[in-house]
């Protein structure tokens, strides 16, 4: 009786501990360093720079996460990925999916329950570390 006591108790537990699922994919065969922490992450709602798109960072959440959490966790996926920036944030639910201007529409989103897919576009804004073209072209 006490082990299905604590069966139970575990598993009402761990369901509710999953606020959020994180994935990212790379499409770049360059190297960009992963940076030191996601503050050296920014948030650009315009990308007005010379600037290559190294992938996509993806959000799925819960319950009522506010906007900022969830930025953060971007950013921070961005940094592993060794992104200067996220743009084009997308917010996606059974509803469809909407491009997100982080001014206007973050108090509106910040506390909604619904679970939503927010999307972003990871961008290096300067050279990688090492060009696979290079490497292809120099014989290594």
């Amino acid at each position: 009786m006490k082990k299905m006591i604590l069966l139970l108790i575990l598993s009402i537990a761990m369901s509710g501990c999953s606020l959020y699922s994180i994935n990212s994919e790379e499409v770049t065969e360059n190297y960009y360093p992963p940076k030191g922490s996601a503050e050296s992450v920014i948030y650009l709602e315009e990308v007005t720079d010379k600037h290559e798109v190294i992938g996509f960072v993806s959000v799925n959440t819960e319950r009522r996460q506010k906007m900022q959490d969830v930025l953060e966790k971007m950013k921070r996926e961005a940094a592993i990925l060794g992104g200067d920036a996220i743009t084009n944030i997308t917010r996606k639910t059974a509803g469809g999916s909407e491009k997100m201007k982080m001014a206007g529409l973050q108090k509106f989103f910040e506390n909604s329950y619904i679970r939503a897919t927010f999307t972003a576009t990871v961008i290096a804004l300067h050279e990688p570390a090492v060009r696979m073209d290079d490497r292809a072209t120099s014989g290594e």
